[in-house]
């Protein structure tokens, strides 16, 4: 059996998984994806802690944002990704990486889909400013 955490150990992954999420939206914003957010979802479920969500423009750009991510996460971070979902399709891709969720769609799904609205009881965080 583990030992619970303590919790300067709970709060180090806390913000280990926000400095992720804004990461990944970094290589959105970088990779010219579109109407970027982090809705940070630790009061609502206990299930993931962020969610980064983006629009892709084309299938071809969508698969470049995700192959990145996956490359930087993993050199940068050390962090291999879980699972991937929807790269095939490329409507909608989610990539796992623990507690942050990465969902990136084409215009028509995200509209659809409307993931924001679904989780309005999460916060919504401001990516910070480039330096």
């Amino acid at each position: 059996m583990t030992e619970p955490k303590s919790n300067s150990e709970n709060i180090r992954e806390n913000a280990r998984g926000h400095d992720l999420a804004v990461a990944i939206a970094r290589i959105i914003e970088e990779t010219r994806g579109k109407d970027i957010r982090i809705l940070d979802l630790r009061s609502v479920t206990e299930v993931f802690d962020y969610f980064v969500i983006a629009t892709g423009s084309s299938r071809r750009q969508m698969h470049a944002v995700s192959d990145e991510i996956e490359r930087v996460v993993q050199a940068e971070w050390g962090d291999e990704k879980r699972g991937i979902e929807g790269y095939d399709e490329s409507r909608w891709i989610v990539l796992d990486y623990g507690d942050v969720i990465v969902q990136l769609f084409d215009a028509e799904s995200r509209q659809y889909w409307d993931l924001e609205h679904l989780w309005s009881d999460a916060k919504h965080l401001a990516l910070p400013q480039s330096e």
